[in-house]
């Protein structure tokens, strides 16, 4: 694996593969399909050929457009999104993606040089299920990538199974939350959202994406009504209040442990 910085402007030592645009020859058992959206050469250059050596079959797209439409017809099982992409826009393209049934399972990791928190929530209020800020290593990235990968393989089997975090564990099918073996008296909003976060730990979810969940999307919204479920829930957590992570200028997450 290759140990540069990736940098925007192409900074660092580059080790470049031959051909690694495209779809990348698998050397090994595929661990999963990435599809990389990147306008920057070498940068894509560099992202493919971790991957491929990191044993996922990978296709390199320059722009927007294209990008799109590979993902659609391949339905891979994740994408890395440049955010300033030529043509269509990152955030636009998950935008698109996520309001198409047959993509909106895809996740989405969301690679750009904007470090700042509104670009940050940008990207998460379009879909993404997390973002990596440039420059990054090739180490982080990979990282990332299967992070999100497991968590996606979990979240399959989520939804009405007994979850627990930490001292906390969550009955969908009894509306029961119990800390640390007692029973806690939640609202169904409290539990909505508290399963929700359970459920993707480790996955950062701005205000409004936890309101169109827990709530609805025809909702009358409170600016931070959102917050005010969550004061609610650690304090009803007690000594795991912890477990529910504020992150600051973007949302809130459960802690991955």
């Amino acid at each position: 694996m290759v140990e540069a910085t990736v940098t925007r402007s192409g900074g660092g030592t580059l080790e470049r593969p031959a051909q690694a645009t495209g779809r990348a020859r698998q050397t090994m058992e595929s661990k999963g399909r990435v599809l990389v959206i990147e306008d920057e050469a070498d940068i894509l250059e560099l992202m493919v050929y971790n991957l491929q050596r990191e044993g996922y079959e990978v296709t390199g797209i320059p722009n927007g457009e294209d990008g799109l439409r590979r993902a659609r017809a391949e339905l891979p099982d994740l994408i890395l999104l440049d955010l300033m992409l030529p043509g269509l826009p990152g955030v636009e393209v998950c935008r698109r993606l996520k309001a198409d049934p047959a993509t909106r399972g895809i996740s989405v990791i969301m690679v750009t040089a904007k470090g700042e928190p509104d670009d940050v929530v940008s990207g998460l209020e379009a879909g993404a299920d997390d973002y990596v800020p440039k420059p990054f290593s090739p180490r982080v990235l990979l990282a990332r990538v299967k992070a999100v990968m497991r968590r996606a393989g979990a979240d399959e089997g989520a939804q009405g199974a007994k979850v627990v975090r930490g001292g906390v564990s969550i009955d969908p099918e009894r509306h029961e939350v119990r800390v640390e073996g007692e029973p806690v008296v939640c609202t169904a909003t409290e539990f909505r959202l508290l399963h929700f976060l359970a459920t993707h730990p480790g996955r950062v979810f701005t205000r409004n994406h936890l309101l169109s969940r827990v709530i609805g999307e025809d909702a009358v919204v409170i600016d931070r009504n959102i917050d005010v479920h969550v004061g609610a829930l650690r304090k009803k957590l007690g000594t795991q209040r912890e477990l529910i992570e504020t992150v600051r200028g973007v949302g809130y997450r459960m802690r991955d442990a």
